[in-house]
């Protein structure tokens, strides 16, 4: 670690990438440096802190100012988010990022909010500013750059086939449409959530790009022969889940990403099985978990940020099961 836990009624020596801090312990907050954190509810299981404070160790090798930064994880419940927020202010937390359920209800809690970030409909970094915190997502940034890494299919190079119609959905369809994907097709169960991402998605979106919706129970006969496949549905996250489609009666060359990242309990989803089963370069959520991470400490320190170190603390935190994990 790059630096000590804050003085709190914690027990002496809690690790900041174990431990998870509660709206009490901000109210008596005197870390001597530079506070990150994730907030989240639940959020016991975010690999984030570890991820960061790796970073931020390889960064203070070659810059002394990163010794003092640290990134700890807070569990905040939704209705006290209002109530926090100016908490984290006060304490001058440099950076925040946001996960479930938090992305959208602080959206009113902001002085500002990045423009690519207010079409997405979600935050997920908040920068601090003497007015207030500053929204911006980088969760559509890590899409962009995972996909073109591996399976290696950008945005821009061709169709991609996005399944879902949430947050998560509507974040990866406007990096779709940023990155000028020259056709997107829109999957989802939901037809009334699926024709309320499509409207809001026509208002932005640029020719020449073809824009389709479909139910996942339904597929069109006229989808793309050669695309991306990307799941941004729940399926997949208990063990027990079928894909959200059958790629077997695909006919077609297609590459297939799945937002969802294998865990402790947590197999490799039955979409990536298939995919592989069928010859189709796939790869898993991880990536892009690690380059939003990356893209919000870059815009934090304004610093190189090491995705390597990232990508291998993620990977050691993921390979240890829970309660297993290395502490003090």
């Amino acid at each position: 670690m790059n630096s000590k836990s804050p003085t709190d009624p914690a027990p002496a020596g809690a690790d900041p990438e174990q431990r998870v801090f509660e709206p009490e312990h901000l109210r008596h907050w005197s870390f001597q440096g530079t506070s990150l954190a994730v907030l989240g509810h639940p959020v016991r299981h975010s690999i984030s802190p570890a991820m960061h404070n790796a970073a931020l160790a390889r960064m203070a090798r070659t810059d002394p100012r990163f010794h003092k930064w640290c990134y700890f994880k807070f569990d905040i419940p939704p209705d006290q988010l209002p109530e926090v927020l100016p908490l984290f202010h006060q304490h001058r937390f440099r950076g925040i990022n946001l996960t479930i359920p938090h992305k959208t209800e602080v959206l009113p809690l902001l002085s500002q909010i990045d423009p690519d970030a207010r079409r997405m409909g979600a935050v997920n970094t908040l920068v601090w500013t003497p007015d207030g915190y500053e929204g911006y997502n980088t969760d559509g940034y890590g899409l962009s750059t995972a996909t073109a890494e591996e399976p290696g299919f950008p945005l821009s190079s061709g169709p991609v086939i996005l399944l879902g119609a949430g947050g998560a959905a509507r974040a990866a369809a406007v990096q779709c449409l940023l990155n000028s994907c020259p056709e997107l097709w829109l999957g989802n169960r939901n037809p009334e959530r699926l024709d309320s991402l499509y409207r809001d998605l026509v208002t932005i979106r640029k020719p020449p790009t073809r824009l389709e919706t479909f139910g996942l129970k339904d597929l069109p006969h006229d989808l793309p022969g050669r695309a991306l496949i990307v799941n941004a549905t729940s399926l997949g996250l208990s063990p027990e889940d079928p894909a959200p489609v059958d790629l077997a009666s695909l006919r077609g060359d297609y590459s297939v990403y799945d937002m969802i990242y294998p865990g402790p309990g947590r197999p490799e989803t039955a979409l990536l099985r298939e995919a592989r089963r069928l010859g189709f370069p796939a790869a898993h959520g991880l990536s892009m978990l690690i380059h939003q991470g990356a893209r919000s400490l870059e815009i934090w320190s304004g610093g190189s940020v090491s995705v390597d170190a990232m990508r291998q603390a993620a990977e050691r935190a993921l390979a240890v099961p829970e309660g297993k994990k290395r502490r003090g």
